[in-house]
């Protein structure tokens, strides 16, 4: 009995692999498209809900795109900025600054935008959206509330991108739903453990070396930080107490998922463990969980902000005697 899954061999980066011009369409940057889609539609369900309503303003739909579309552009750009700065080794993109933003490789392959951080776009999403507000006079966390209703289920196909592109993936596991990733380390069969985990999960060794079944740790995130959060503030929308309420749920419920995830994800090769009580722990085992990762790190950072925000937040709306703003037009 096999117990685990190989990656689906039908499943390419490019959705139309080997065709002359479609090829350089890619499932990545499609699930962008889905993600912004679907996260203007929440977002257009909570301005029909009100949330974005004053007593002196109401909202419309030429207000909704103004806010999103500058939302995405900041996104965007500090998603990409931030991973090549935080992610990136080489130090290629510190003497060549213009390559940030070059969706070429060194043989001038189109690769689009290769390498987007998360930590980076909510960084970068959040400064866009305090910049519209500040711009057009709007109560800032009225709006970053309505917006994080619609971030999470967004989020959840920016993973499912990942997933496609076999990237991202898990550190070895013998849970039956490990999968084998064909871009995963390979490990050499004559090794005694590489042969008892092998042995362990039923797959035969037939050759010098073996690629063995990882945590599919992009589909975790997709249903946890995606599926799962968006399901919890779209539940307690209603019922927020004031303006800040849902961005520090947001914050904090992203952050210790992703911390927890982050115990079933592979870091990245070149980084390694940012702490490390065991630095001698390879980082395709979860041996050590005072190992922790630069994601692990972030999302501490995240955590702690979220209690910030809630407190600051909460002190500030309810010594000014201010109600959440929407209230007036539900």
């Amino acid at each position: 009995m096999f117990l685990f899954v190989n990656f689906p061999s039908w499943i390419h980066p490019e959705i139309f692999p080997g065709v002359p011009v479609l090829g350089l369409l890619r499932w990545y940057g499609l699930m962008y498209i889905f993600a912004f889609g679907t996260a203007y539609a929440i977002l257009k369900k909570t301005m029909k809900e009100g949330m974005l309503n004053t007593k002196d303003f109401t909202c419309t739909e030429d207000d909704l795109f103004s806010f999103i579309s500058t939302g995405i552009i900041f996104l965007l750009i500090g998603a990409r900025v931030f991973s090549t700065i935080v992610y990136d080794t080489s130090g290629i993109y510190r003497t060549k600054p213009w390559l940030i933003f070059w969706p070429f490789n060194q043989y001038g392959q189109f690769t689009g935008l290769a390498g987007m951080s998360y930590h980076g776009g909510f960084i970068g999403g959040w400064l866009g959206m305090i910049f519209w507000c500040i711009w057009k006079k709007k109560r800032v966390f009225q709006w970053v509330d309505a917006m994080v209703c619609a971030i999470p289920l967004g989020y959840t196909f920016g993973r499912i991108g990942n997933f496609m592109n076999g990237e991202l993936f898990g550190r070895i596991t013998t849970a039956p739903w490990g999968m084998v990733f064909p871009g995963a380390e390979r490990f050499s069969s004559n090794l005694p453990w590489v042969k008892e985990f092998a042995e362990s999960i039923g797959m035969t060794l037939n050759s010098p070396i073996a690629n063995l079944p990882r945590h599919p740790s992009q589909l975790y995130e997709a249903f946890l930080e995606g599926i799962v959060l968006f399901a919890v503030i779209w539940s307690v929308r209603k019922f927020k107490k004031w303006d800040g309420m849902l961005s520090s749920i947001y914050m904090g419920g992203y952050g210790l998922v992703r911390f927890i995830i982050e115990y079933f994800r592979e870091p990245d090769a070149d980084l390694g463990y940012r702490i490390a009580m065991d630095s001698s722990a390879p980082i395709y085992k979860n041996t050590n969980l005072l190992n922790f990762s630069t994601g692990q790190i972030l999302c501490f950072l995240m955590i702690v902000g979220a209690i910030i925000l809630a407190v600051s937040t909460k002190i500030y709306y309810g010594r000014s005697g201010k109600a959440v703003a929407s209230s007036a037009a539900r």
